[in-house]
């Protein structure tokens, strides 16, 4: 069974770093409530749920996935582009350790994992806002020993790569191609976003089964209209820290 990580929303979500939101109160509670709707579906697609111990003081700690980037043979501990969030990678380390030997990197590296989309052997890393060029260098010395390349995209008008583009099947990409050029996920078949959903292009895939949030069910019908097996999740008080589905858990297969 896979491994979800999770870690509680901290009441310092408020203080969340914003690049291109305005800044919008967030209910502490509301928020809690969603993100323990998101790991009851999680637990309902058959992954077991470990929650790492909050870190109220790190106001993004929720967002998980941009503190590792987990390999099948390694993870890689990110140094964030925002450094505010550096400190979120030591909870995210004595969690994922168990499961995975460790790497990390060094400056000048900077890099969020929300920045990292992983298509088979290939990792596609976007050159954002948080993420530098000498981050992908490093962690394409650090795949490469097992087989990995990386390739890297520009990533415009949204704060990560899967802001922007996420998988739905094996070879099969969800995407906001006004953010980014789906043309450089060459051999995958694309699926744009409905127009007015462009935050849609942010979907969890576990096994069989697509996550989408609550807010964009027209991008939800044409997954489904395609064959796909849609749970739709509420994050509406996370996306106002420019959360996304993906974000708020690490899968560990």
């Amino acid at each position: 069974m896979p491994i979800a990580l999770t870690r509680p929303v901290p009441r310092s979500i408020d203080r969340c770093e914003l690049t291109h939101l305005a800044r919008a109160p967030i209910d502490f509670d509301r928020a809690t409530a969603q993100h323990e709707d998101y790991e009851n579906m999680l637990r309902a697609l058959g992954c077991v749920v470990e929650r790492i111990e909050p870190a109220d003081d790190l106001p993004d700690s929720v967002f998980v996935e941009d503190a590792v980037v987990v390999l099948d043979e390694i993870a890689v501990l990110t140094r964030s582009g925002a450094r505010s969030r550096r400190g979120e990678t030591a909870g995210v380390e004595r969690a994922i350790a168990r499961y995975r030997a460790i790497q990390r990197m060094s400056a000048p590296a900077r890099l969020d994992g929300g920045d990292v989309l992983r298509i088979g052997r290939t990792i596609y890393v976007g050159i954002s806002g948080r993420t530098n060029e000498e981050g992908a260098r490093q962690l394409a010395a650090a795949g490469a020993p097992f087989g990995y390349t990386v390739e890297c995209v520009g990533v415009s008008g949204c704060l990560h790569l899967k802001s922007a583009i996420t998988t739905a099947g094996e070879a099969v990409v969800v995407c906001n191609p006004e953010w980014v050029d789906a043309r450089s996920f060459r051999g995958c078949e694309v699926i744009p976003v409905d127009r007015g959903e462009p935050f849609a292009g942010n979907v969890l895939r576990i096994g069989a089964t697509i996550v989408c949030a609550a807010a964009y069910p027209r991008t939800a019908d044409v997954l489904r209209r395609r064959g796909y097996d849609v749970h739709l999740v509420d994050a509406s008080e996370l996306s106002k820290a420019e959360a996304g589905v993906t974000c708020c858990s690490v899968i560990v297969a």
